[in-house]
């Protein structure tokens, strides 16, 4: 037996176990301290296995053959109770640009991380410190969910579901949770501080889950987290890029640079944090 990944120990495996035995992949789950560890029988199959477990986080059907009525239906919500914090992610970020777009400016300046108005021709914005004695701690937070374009929206929920849902479904709920207040609030403190009150989109924890992802996946090659080499060059690349200004020339607009990094550093920080404290049990 050749250890492969491990996964929470509150997951839900029985479809995934079907799918295995139904390719004739031998392979057992045994219970370790820090959650269910998958086993495979033939190091050979493993990249098999690797493939079948990716598909499964992604909610596909794993068995093709007939399929009972409603078992399209049920498939969506299989998928909410396996990776709930990514997929309501998502739907906030989708709802709020509705509203945006559909109720005017008073969404967006109900989520900035300080309230801000216009007074004598001049953007005026309330301290942080005298926001939250107000009891708006929700602004650390919301500034994550807002987007300013379609494809600042789909740019930044295509990675939160690469990621995330790697993220969810190998750690679980309560890391992805944790993972996404943390980074969403660490990069929004650092945008904030630069001086900037209006600014926002989901790219701050995108790039903590991204720092995440890759720092666990280099440390802890049994864990299943994977990200293409090439994509963390794009990715980083296109960080170094918009700190050039040359984004705003090329009529991508200002871009919140210090979110990105503070994001980073955040996922970077938490990356290491699970890698030490979480040996695999190869080693």
């Amino acid at each position: 037996m050749h250890p492969v990944m491990l996964l929470p120990a509150e997951t839900d495996t029985g479809e995934l176990r079907q799918a295995l035995w139904h390719y004739r992949i031998g392979h057992r789950f045994t219970e370790e301290r820090d959650g269910l560890l998958l086993w495979v029988a033939d190091p050979r199959q493993q990249g098999e296995l690797e493939a079948l477990v990716e598909r499964w986080q992604r909610g596909e059907v794993l068995v093709d053959g007939p399929r009972p009525k409603g078992r399209q239906a049920g498939q969506g919500a299989r998928l909410v109770r396996r990776l709930p914090v990514t997929v309501v992610t998502i739907g906030l970020c989708l709802v709020v640009f509705a509203l945006m777009n559909t109720l005017g400016d008073g969404v967006l300046l109900s989520l900035t991380i300080v309230p801000v108005w216009i007074a004598d021709n001049q953007l005026v914005a309330t301290g942080l410190g005298e926001t939250l004695a107000s009891g708006q701690v929700w602004r650390l937070l919301s500034p994550a969910f807002l987007h300013f374009g379609l494809m600042h929206l789909i740019f930044n929920l295509m990675w939160v579901w690469y990621f995330g849902r790697q993220v969810e479904a190998l750690q679980g709920s309560k890391a992805m949770l944790l993972l996404l207040l943390v980074a969403g609030i660490g990069a929004n403190l650092a945008q904030y501080a630069t001086g900037t009150v209006l600014f926002g989109g989901m790219s701050g924890v995108v790039y903590a889950l991204l720092g995440h992802v890759w720092l666990v996946s280099r440390r802890r090659p049994q864990s299943g987290f994977f990200v293409p080499p090439m994509l963390v060059v794009f990715m980083l690349g296109w960080m170094v890029f918009t700190m050039t200004g040359l984004a705003d020339s090329v009529g991508f607009g200002n871009v919140a640079n210090e979110a990105h990094l503070g994001g980073l550093l955040v996922g970077l920080a938490t990356g290491w944090y699970h890698c030490a404290r979480h040996r695999d049990p190869a080693r």
